[in-house]
């Protein structure tokens, strides 16, 4: 009897693994109030940012903050479908050099870690985001 329990106490916790691992990305982040918490900081954190903050003054934030969490959420797997402008058309012209695309990288690290999101959970998501790079710098 004592092997039969903890036989099924090892099959529980290897079955919660399973779970997590097939979690999507999405669901990782916290779903849907999850990724509104990080979009509402990455946005607090644009706006508090002298470098980045002039890359945003003509944009309608109500409009940004829509298509940004659209955005993350199909990226990451939700349940949700982006269907914005490319990133091509929106940086075309903005001259954005690395420096820029770096900081705006580290303020979106700030925004999951006031959020509480694991660092390997942060890496996913911009393991993800990384192949824009190419069609946000220097277009």
């Amino acid at each position: 009897m004592k092997k039969f329990l903890c036989l099924f106490c090892l099959l529980l916790l290897l079955s919660a693994c399973a779970h997590k691992a097939n979690e999507t990305l999405f669901y990782q982040l916290g779903g849907r109030e999850g990724l509104s918490k990080i979009v509402t900081s990455f946005i607090t954190n644009i706006g508090k940012d002298k470098q980045i903050l002039p890359y945003f003054f003509d944009a309608k934030i109500s409009r940004f903050r829509n298509q940004i969490y659209d955005h993350l959420c199909d990226i990451t797997d939700g349940p949700c479908h982006y269907n914005g402008d490319s990133m091509i058309d929106i940086h075309t012209g903005m001259n954005i050099n690395e420096s820029d695309f770096n900081r705006l990288v580290d303020l979106l690290y700030k925004s999951m870690d006031e959020q509480h999101i694991p660092h390997p959970i942060q890496n996913k998501l911009i393991g993800r985001l990384a192949p824009l790079r190419s069609t946000i710098i220097y277009i």
